[in-house]
């Protein structure tokens, strides 16, 4: 027995298996970064939309404004803090492919504001109100958006290394289809 009771060396711990629970917990870390930095672009988007709109912007404009910065924002938190681990070779080609399926959530949420104000507003005009624009583009528009967004991003913009950074460290290599999506 050595010296001090000690029973000897511990080894040192060996990563966790990439099984399900350590894919979740990743997954889990991801989506409350991507989360924070939407929240804070989602901020900005709503303060921005609503001081346009009391502004006398029409309201599609001011939608599609207050979005573009907010989108800046989101690039921003999420190449260097949500996915600043991921592949990051080429920044005019991730901001452009950002930007293009942020364009297609912008849609998602104009077709939901377009849908309750322009449409469902002839029949009750109170779907033309700011609050209800809010409530259509705001919230449903940009809840039904960040599902898209995340998994597109994830997929397309910020795609994980072909080499995980433990797997580097322990000399191990995956191909890239074995790489998380």
């Amino acid at each position: 027995m050595p010296a001090g009771g000690n029973l000897g060396p511990v080894p040192p711990t060996s990563p966790r298996p990439p099984g399900l629970p350590a894919r979740l917990r990743a997954l889990a870390r991801e989506a409350g970064r991507f989360g924070t930095v939407g929240s804070v672009a989602f901020g900005v988007d709503l303060l921005l939309f609503n001081l346009l709109l009391n502004a006398g912007s029409e309201t599609l404009l001011a939608k599609t404004a207050s979005t573009i910065v907010a989108t800046t924002l989101a690039f921003a938190g999420n190449r260097f803090w949500t996915w600043r681990d991921g592949a990051h070779t080429h920044l005019a080609r991730q901001y452009t492919t950002f930007f293009a399926l942020n364009a297609i959530g912008l849609g998602i949420a104009l077709a939901c504001l377009a849908i309750s104000h322009y449409g469902l507003g002839q029949l009750w005009p109170a779907l033309q109100s700011p609050l209800a624009d809010n409530i259509a583009g705001q919230l449903v528009g940009t809840a039904v958006g960040t599902i898209f967004r995340f998994w597109s991003y994830r997929r397309f913009v910020f795609r994980a290394n072909a080499v995980p950074v433990t797997a580097a460290r322990t000399g191990s290599v995956t191909s890239p289809s074995s790489a998380p999506q």
